[in-house]
């Protein structure tokens, strides 16, 4: 095992991950006991509250492996003196390439088409909802790393991109038109939802938004599940503002069995697995390790970590 600061890791991983991540860092974990010792978490998507933190008495640093911190209380991790980090670059070409996936799923009906096949419903061809991309508009919801990544595949498929993120302007949207929330409703033959999950954008797309949106409609959400009103949209789907979707991300996660969501014949889910590549994975976890091992050594400057409290760290000696 490695000298150096114990790292907890909240989750077992595979053994050919342990195999490749074990040299790197003093893992530890997962266990209240392992815990207890720890200098630093390795968190995956568990809940992280101070009642949490608390059975790490000597925690110095979370590290999420990945790029939201949705599920750590970030400000019961500052009053205790605990950085909490990201790794805003290791889920991108996994993710993206899941979102354009879902995409292409819920454009070309392939959920619908392989129940009516399994049916043997016949008349395939007519009952097919498919629809044809090119020469459509994409509009993305947030337009960071990931989302570029799907707006360059776009533009492969002779899409129009634009884009609608409240912290860019005009000249840093290379690559997409930017263009406000309700024009993005407007203009969109497909949408794809890349956004942070903040108290601001919260049921983001609820009833009102669907109602805004251009008829038939492909609606793809690969960031966060609680940005979008289920009910709302399954209702839009219903009615056909919304002619497709595809989910990645839902509320809660997973699904109970029985959700509708589920169950819809327009709708397709997955369980939040877009950067569940056999790279993604290692990744994540690598950026995580390294990040985690930098901040605890006092290098704030890393490539890969984006420190979400860095008073923290200002308040050290």
């Amino acid at each position: 095992m490695p000298e150096g600061p114990k790292l907890y890791l909240d989750r077992e991983l595979p053994p050919e991950m342990m195999a490749v991540l074990g040299p790197r860092a003093n893992l530890t974990g997962p266990g209240a006991d392992a815990l207890e010792r720890a200098d630093g978490v390795i968190a995956g998507a568990s809940r992280w509250d101070g009642p949490r933190m608390d059975e790490g008495p000597h925690l110095r640093v979370i590290s999420r492996s990945g790029i939201g911190y949705d599920s750590v209380d970030v400000e019961a991790a500052t009053a205790r003196s605990i950085a909490v980090c990201i790794a805003p670059t290791a889920p991108t070409v996994s993710t993206a390439e899941h979102a354009v996936a879902l995409l292409f799923a819920a454009a070309k009906d392939v959920g619908g088409n392989q129940e009516r096949l399994r049916a043997a419903s016949g008349d395939y061809f007519a009952q097919s909802g498919s629809v044809e991309l090119a020469g459509g508009t994409l509009g993305l919801v947030g337009y960071g790393r990931i989302a570029r990544r799907v707006g360059r595949v776009a533009h492969a498929l002779d899409l129009h991109v634009i884009a609608y993120d409240p912290f860019l302007d005009a000249g840093a949207a290379d690559g997409a038109e930017l263009v406000s929330f309700d024009e993005l409703l407007a203009r969109s033959d497909a949408i794809s939802v890349h956004a942070p999950l903040t108290e601001s954008t919260r049921r983001l797309f609820d009833a009102d938004a669907f109602a805004k949106v251009r008829s038939g409609v492909i609606f793809v959400n690969s960031a966060r599940g609680a940005l979008v009103d289920q009910e709302a949209l399954i209702d839009a789907v219903d009615a056909g503002r919304v002619g497709a979707a595809a989910l990645d991300v839902t509320d809660p996660e997973p699904l109970p069995p029985d959700h509708p969501l589920l169950h819809h014949p327009r709708i397709v889910v997955t369980p939040h697995i877009a950067s569940a590549t056999s790279a993604g994975r290692l990744r994540l976890y690598e950026h995580a390790i390294d990040n985690a091992l930098g901040i605890l050594a006092g290098a704030v400057g890393s490539e890969t970590a984006v420190v979400v409290n860095p008073e923290v760290l200002e308040a050290r000696p």
